[in-house]
Parts: C-alpha cells; sequence; structure tokens
C-alpha cells in the first residue's frame, strides 16, 4: 500500500500504545461482522450514503450485515478510529467478501461492471 504513515520510530511510546488502542473494541467489531458476512455496510445516521448503499444492495437482492455508528451530533471519536484503521476517508465502508470496495458510488460502479457479482463469487 503506498498510503503514508508516520513512520512508528517517529512515535513515543506512550503515544503509539494510545494510537494502537484507539478504540480498538470497535474495529474488532466490524473485523468480526466482515469476517462473518458476505457483505457489509459501516456506515451512520444522517449521512444519505449509508442508506443510499443499502438500497442498492436491497434492490440487488444481496444480503448484507449493517453497522452504523452514531451520526453527525454523535460517536464521532468512533467513527474516525474506523476513517484510521481503513484509510476510506467517508462513510459508508462498502466489504465484500472481506475487502473494502469503497462506498455507495463504488458499489453502483462494480455493479454495473459486473465486477460485483464476481467479488461476491
Amino acid at each position: 500500500m503506498t498510503r503514508k504513515l508516520l513512520d512508528q520510530a517517529r512515535i513515543h511510546p506512550a503515544a503509539l500504545a494510545q494510537i494502537s488502542n484507539y478504540h480498538g473494541d470497535l474495529i474488532a467489531e466490524v473485523e468480526a461482522a466482515v469476517a462473518a458476512n458476505k457483505v457489509v455496510v459501516v456506515g451512520m445516521g444522517l449521512n444519505p450514503f449509508p442508506a443510499k448503499a443499502r438500497k442498492i444492495l436491497e434492490r440487488n437482492g444481496t444480503p448484507y450485515k449493517y453497522l452504523g455508528y452514531g451520526n453527525y451530533f454523535s460517536q464521532w471519536r468512533p467513527r474516525l478510529a474506523l476513517k484510521l484503521w481503513s484509510g476510506w476517508s467517508t462513510f459508508p465502508l462498502v466489504f465484500v467478501n472481506g475487502t473494502l470496495i469503497g462506498g455507495a458510488t463504488d458499489l453502483q460502479q462494480l455493479i454495473d461492471s459486473g465486477e460485483f457479482a464476481r467479488l461476491l463469487g
């Protein structure tokens, strides 16, 4: 992966411990859902794009697991942990067979191209 990350050698051990444990329980919850379900949508309330992703999947007849965390007024720190963990800066996070495919727009593009069916297996 070419995403820039601060070299751990340049992070004080006390700060590194905080970084390593930042909402680890939430990340574990998402990882468990991704491992147990073919399609997972991680989103938040009041944002129209997680709802759009869910509607796309429903129209496609694809079962999915939805995990929602707060809205614009709550739970921003846990959602930040998910963004840092995944490297994806917006919601939803859509996973297919354990792979992050992007958001709602990316999901629709993969369905339109036929790639989504291939990813599902």
